[in-house]
């Protein structure tokens, strides 16, 4: 299970360099039912992992002029604030149990893991019906949209520091849509973004959570070699092909974890 774990780390970074997200979304499933980790600190972890990854990635896609800063920090300040609040006052925060519902009740980690199944199909949806033209924003002209940036980044920084994705499903069409940026830049500019939301939200955990550097250390450096292979990869094959059939797999993942903590605790 433990090789297991790893291989999936390699596809976590492969999917982060190929299409700029989805692969993130895994990395929590991975760490909590191959790995052995609980859901709390692998939400944690997460933000380390894919952190790290992403800001490799993003120094792959800065030297090709793939990368704009300046939407990076109009998007990412907000985020940045909003996902290091979050970890260090909101999750520590939330009670255990949450709450009941008749005799049922839903702890901390069971309200952890079905927000992140629910994330889950929301992503996959969005990835299942990009029908958006890679060409698109081609032209360069950039209008930027700066309260719905603001807003957005806001929201995307919630949900990373609640369930540790990077929320590049969520950031890859703000960019296209709200700054006028072309699809390779928005990956590029995306993995920047989520790089620096992950990383110093991440900080928020310490002193809060016991962390086991040398597992997180190793899980992070196959994830790493992965962004290497999926970069290599986005010279040859559309990321933009492989988006909806790695979104059926999302999918098909957070109906999984749904049911089973649901109905298989």
């Amino acid at each position: 299970m433990e090789i297991l774990g790893y291989l999936l780390s390699v596809i976590i970074g492969v999917s982060l360099g190929l299409i700029g997200g989805g692969g993130s979304i895994l990395t929590v499933p991975v760490l909590v039912y191959v790995m052995g980790v609980s859901p709390v600190l692998s939400t944690a972890y997460s933000l380390f992992i894919v952190g790290l990854t992403a800001l490799v990635g993003s120094f792959n896609y800065g030297r090709k002029g793939l990368l704009d800063y300046k939407t990076a920090l109009i998007f990412g300040i907000p985020s940045i604030v909003t996902v290091y609040a979050t970890r260090k006052f909101l999750v520590p925060a939330i009670p255990d149990p949450v709450f009941h519902l008749g005799s049922f009740e839903v702890g901390k980690n069971l309200f952890i893991m079905l927000l992140f199944a629910v994330l889950m199909v929301a992503a996959s949806i969005s990835m299942i019906r990009d029908k958006r033209n890679g060409d698109e924003g081609k032209s360069g002209e950039k209008k930027y949209n700066y309260p719905l940036i603001f807003a957005e980044g806001i929201v995307v920084g919630l949900l990373t520091g609640l369930v540790g994705a990077g929320g590049g499903f969520l950031i890859i069409p703000a960019l296209v849509l709200l700054a006028g940026l072309p699809m390779k830049e928005a990956v590029g500019t995306s993995l920047l973004i989520i790089a620096a939301k992950s990383l110093l939200g991440f900080l928020g955990d310490i002193g809060h959570q016991e962390i086991e550097w040398r597992f997180l250390l190793i899980f992070s450096t196959f994830a790493v070699a992965g962004i290497f292979v999926g970069t290599a990869l986005a010279k040859r094959i559309s990321g933009e092909k492989l988006k909806p059939a790695f979104g059926w797999f999302v999918l098909v993942m957070g109906i999984y974890i749904i049911a089973k903590e649901i109905f298989f605790q």
